[in-house]
């Protein structure tokens, strides 16, 4: 698995439109996103296994609410399954908490993304419950992923971007607005 430090690898792949869904139309449904879509931007980019899943639409759903905090630190959401681009638009249009999702759900239908950062569950071939921050110059800095049974916290996610983005050291459980470690004056 790719972890902190590699380089978020190439891709190319075909992703549900992040438009309300009653402005969506066969010109706009969908558009294709590579690595560099987003340039000089941070991104979190989670994997989940499917559409018209359980927990799935839990976490979307939470990424959603907290879009606008994401958008303030320059950073991109993206959602990304096995699933087709034309599943992700009918799970859209049949659950109604994802018709106004504001981030594309791209597809890895072929599973390369997913394989190249060694998410792809062995045993169901779908993508692991996986996230990733990355910065503006696709370097991996923070990976979670979790069994496919748990959901991720997005005010966690969130949390850990923030500081990523001091550039400071942060103590355990440090959140935005509190002081980073000064290490000229820390008692050891």
């Amino acid at each position: 698995m790719l972890t902190v430090g590699d380089k978020f690898p190439n891709f190319n792949l075909v992703a549900s439109s992040d438009l309300p869904f009653e402005q969506l139309n066969m010109d706009n449904a969908f558009k294709v996103i590579t690595e560099s879509t987003y340039a000089g931007k941070w991104k979190l980019v989670f994997f989940y296994p499917k559409d018209f899943t359980f927990v799935c639409p839990t976490e979307i759903v939470a990424f959603a609410n907290l879009f606008d905090e994401f958008k303030k630190r320059n950073t991109q959401i993206l959602g990304c399954s096995i699933d087709s681009e034309f599943v992700h638009w009918a799970w859209r249009k049949y659950k109604p908490e994802l018709n106004k999702l504001p981030f594309p759900l791209m597809s890895d239908v072929k599973r390369e993304l997913s394989s190249e950062l060694g998410i792809l569950c062995k045993n169901s071939g779908v993508a692991q419950r996986a996230l990733f921050i990355v910065d503006p110059e696709n370097i991996i800095k923070f990976v979670m992923v979790t069994d496919s049974s748990v959901g991720r916290n997005p005010e966690e996610a969130l949390r850990v971007l923030d500081a990523l983005q001091t550039g400071e050291l942060c103590q355990c459980g440090w959140i935005k607005g509190q002081k980073t470690i000064d290490v000229k004056n820390a008692d050891i």
